[in-house]
Parts: structure tokens; sequence; C-alpha cells
């Protein structure tokens, strides 16, 4: 599973997914849109296809690239019991603050730092 980790991890080759989720391309419409060099991008291509995130067709002079979408339905699998122990932690940090009685002085209910005089403000005498 280190593939597809590996691949994702760059920004350029998430893009190119994103691209690609919307439709087959060829590699050229992939570079106008990256505004990078053909090889750079054939480089980014070769990496997603070795994990597995896409395939290649050959349609007489271009290469059209498609998105595979059944790896990143692996990886959504294998993520969901940590987004639901975030979610839990979440709600549990909700539930905590919302449990705090809200503190007087500061308009976020911090209270923040009171002047010697009790009257809040700057503490410099302004």
């Amino acid at each position: 599973m280190s593939l597809p980790f590996d691949a994702l991890a760059d920004p350029t080759r998430r893009r190119l997914l994103d691209l690609l989720r919307e439709r087959p391309r060829p590699v050229g419409e992939l570079v106008d849109e990256l505004e990078m060099s053909q090889p750079r991008v054939s480089k980014h291509l070769r990496v997603l296809r070795e994990a597995g995130l896409v395939t290649v067709r050959v349609d007489a002079q271009r290469r059209w690239y498609e998105l595979r979408p059944q790896p990143l339905a692996e990886l959504d699998a294998w993520l969901a019991p940590y987004r639901r122990l975030w979610g839990e932690s979440l709600d549990a940090l909700e539930r905590h603050l919302d449990a705090r009685p809200e503190q007087p002085g500061r308009a976020d209910g911090s209270g923040g730092p009171k002047c010697p005089d009790g009257e809040g403000g700057s503490q410099r005498g302004e």
C-alpha cells in the first residue's frame, strides 16, 4: 500500500488525479493544464501508473491517461477507522468546550489579563 501513499504525497500528482477525475485526457492536455514541461508531467504520470492509480491507452500518436478509482477506494476503506477516530475525538473536544463555563471579560470568553485596577483593557496605562 506504500506506493499509492508515496504517489499521493506529491501535490503535482494530486493535481493530475484531480484533472483525470473529470475525464480521460491526453498527455498534451495535462501538460497545458499544469503549465509544466512534457518530460516532467510524464515522470509524474509514470509514478501514478506504477502505483496503479492511472492507466494509459495509446491512440495513434497520443497517450490517453485515465483514473483508476479502485486503489483510491482501497485507501478510503483503510482510512475509514482513522476518520471515525478523529470524528470521535473532535466530538469529545466539542462537548468539553461546550461544557466549560463562559468566563467574563473578553468577548471570546477567555477572561484575558486584567489591569491592576481590575477594569480590563491595556496594562500600559493607555
